[in-house]
Formats: C-alpha cells, sequence, structure tokens
C-alpha cells in the first residue's frame, strides 16, 4: 500500500534504528515535559544526527513560544516542526513564515463537528495531523493511545494538504484504520511501546508490516 509511517516519540539511538529497520519515513522527538517522551535539546541533537538522508526529523512542541522554538533549532537539526497544542491559525502561518521550516498542525477529533477545524488550518499548515482529541483534563495533548470514530474521515478527498492520521493505532488495528480512512501517512506513538516512552522495536516492525506486508 505503501503507507508512509511517521514513529514519534523516541527517546533512545536503539529506537532510531528500529524505526529505520522499518522503513520510517518520519521520526519525531517530543520536546514537552509533561511527556514520558521528553527528550532534551542534547537527547534530541545525538539522536537527530544518526538519522539518514531521506528521513524526516519532526520536531513536536506545544504551545511553544519565539524564544523555545528558536533554543530548539539552533541546537537541533530537524526537518519539521509540529505544533501540537492550541496553536490558532494565525499562530500557524507566523511559525512557519519565521522560521523557514515546513510546519505539521495536530488537530484533536472526536466528533463530526471537529472536522470544521480543519479548513480553519489548512491553508497555513504544510500537513495536517488528524489525531485523537485528549479526554478532558488530560495532561498530554497526544499519545494518549486514544482513537476516534475514523469512519468520520471516509472520504474526505477535499483535503488540499497532506494529512496524516494518529490516535491509537496499533500493529493489530493499523491496516483497518487506512481502509476506513484512506490515509496515506500515519503516525504512531504507544501503539509501539512496551512501557510509556519505551518503544519495542518488534512492535516497531510489525506495525510496518500489517501495512506493507511482503
Amino acid at each position: 500500500m505503501d503507507i508512509a509511517i511517521k514513529f514519534c516519540g523516541l527517546t533512545r539511538p536503539q529506537d532510531i534504528d528500529a524505526a529505520i529497520a522499518a522503513d520510517a519515513r518520519y521520526v519525531g522527538f517530543v520536546f514537552f515535559p509533561k511527556s514520558p517522551r521528553h527528550v532534551t535539546l542534547d537527547q534530541a541533537r545525538a539522536l537527530a544526527l544518526s538519522v539518514p538522508p531521506g528521513v524526516a526529523k519532526v520536531a513536536l512542541t506545544v504551545d511553544a513560544d519565539d524564544a523555545a522554538l528558536r533554543a530548539l533549532l539552533a541546537e537541533v537539526p530537524v526537518d519539521i516542526l509540529q505544533l501540537h497544542g492550541h496553536e490558532s491559525p494565525a499562530r500557524v502561518a507566523e511559525v512557519r513564515a519565521r522560521f523557514g521550516l515546513p510546519v505539521m498542525k495536530a488537530l484533536g477529533i472526536a466528533d463530526a463537528d471537529d472536522l470544521a477545524q480543519i479548513d480553519a488550518y489548512q491553508g497555513v499548515a504544510d500537513q495536517l495531523l488528524i489525531d485523537a482529541k485528549p479526554p478532558k483534563g488530560a495532561d498530554l495533548p497526544g499519545g494518549n493511545g486514544l482513537s476516534f470514530d475514523w469512519r468520520l474521515l471516509a472520504g474526505r478527498k477535499y483535503w488540499t494538504r497532506p494529512w496524516m492520521l494518529a490516535g491509537g493505532l496499533t500493529p493489530d488495528n493499523v491496516a483497518e484504520a487506512v481502509r476506513l480512512t484512506g490515509a496515506r501517512q500515519v503516525d504512531v506513538s504507544s501503539g509501539v511501546e512496551g512501557a510509556p516512552g519505551v518503544k519495542d522495536a518488534r512492535r516497531m516492525v510489525d506495525f510496518a508490516a500489517a501495512l506493507n506486508p511482503a
């Protein structure tokens, strides 16, 4: 099916190796202290420098201000900024213009009403990440292992930006999620972990195999 995979929340050198072995098209690093996948700038720099050419390095931030983004980009060589907070369309456009990198905006979906926000963001973001909306009061904006009704995305062919499906994906359900949504790109974090923040290399390979069986 040639579905592009983003493995997010990588924290260790062996995670990079496992992602590459599973034919990752993107790898993601989380810069959010509340997350069990949070990495420091020094850790992220070492990881990013080990990523081979052709694999996009994504920095996940949550409502980061310009100073934080500037500090991150001064230390860590990344290719895409993923905005996973409450950033407005104006803020997305501002970040994209100010820092000169493609921007991926994460949008939380729980029901059909949440789809309306996509129109507001697809004019300013380079890519959209369609994720499950976190439960009320949750500490994390993503990586909660929750999914949403994938049928909400069926037939959504009119979006003008590339988009990526996230939220509760695992080796066991990702093929069905792609079948129902028509997604050509998928993002996984907790679904390939043995413990919070600890990736499981076998599950990463199984995730890829479920999408692109031999």
